[in-house]
C-alpha cells in the first residue's frame, strides 16, 4: 500500500470532490437531497466546486461564486437538520481521509467543518460562530456498523 500525499493540485481537488459526491449521492441520509431535492447535475457541479476547494486549499483564486445561496435555496425546499450537516461532514472526512494526508488534508477537513457551522447557522438565524469554537448543534448522530 503507498503512502498517501497531500492536496497539491486542482486534479487532486476533483479527486476529493468525485469521491465526495459518488458517496453523498448514494448515502440513506443524504442521498435524496442531491439526487430528489436539488437533482444536482454531477458533471456541471464538479467544476464549480472543484474551483471552490482549489482556492480555499490551493490558493488558485478560481472560484467566483457564493456558496450560501444554494443552500438557503435548498432549504426552502427541505429543511437542513444539524444532523444532515454532521453526516455531510462525516462523508467529507472519509473522502479526506481514505485519499490525501497532510496539511491541506487537515485544511479541508477543518475549512468543511467552518462552512458547515456557518451554513447551519445562517439558515438558523443564528450568530455565526467564530473561528475558535467551531460545532454543528447536536442533531441526529449517525453511527456506523458493522
Amino acid at each position: 500500500m503507498s503512502e498517501l500525499h497531500d492536496i497539491e493540485t486542482r486534479e487532486d481537488c476533483e479527486a476529493l470532490v468525485r469521491t465526495f459526491y459518488g458517496r453523498a449521492m448514494s448515502d440513506p441520509i443524504l442521498g435524496f437531497i442531491f439526487t430528489d431535492v436539488a437533482h444536482l447535475d454531477l458533471e456541471a457541479h464538479v467544476p464549480k466546486i472543484t474551483s471552490f476547494w482549489e482556492t480555499i486549499l490551493l490558493g488558485a483564486h478560481s472560484y467566483g461564486g457564493g456558496a450560501f445561496a444554494p443552500h438557503a435555496a435548498l432549504n426552502q425546499k427541505v429543511t437542513l437538520f444539524a444532523g444532515h450537516f454532521e453526516r455531510w461532514l462525516w462523508l467529507w472526512r472519509m473522502s479526506v481521509d481514505e485519499l490525501f494526508a497532510g496539511e491541506r488534508a487537515e485544511l479541508a477537513k477543518r475549512h468543511a467543518e467552518r462552512v458547515a457551522a456557518a451554513f447551519y447557522a445562517r439558515l438558523n438565524g443564528q450568530p455565526v460562530p467564530s473561528a475558535g469554537g467551531i460545532e454543528v448543534p447536536a442533531g441526529l448522530i449517525v453511527t456506523q456498523h458493522g
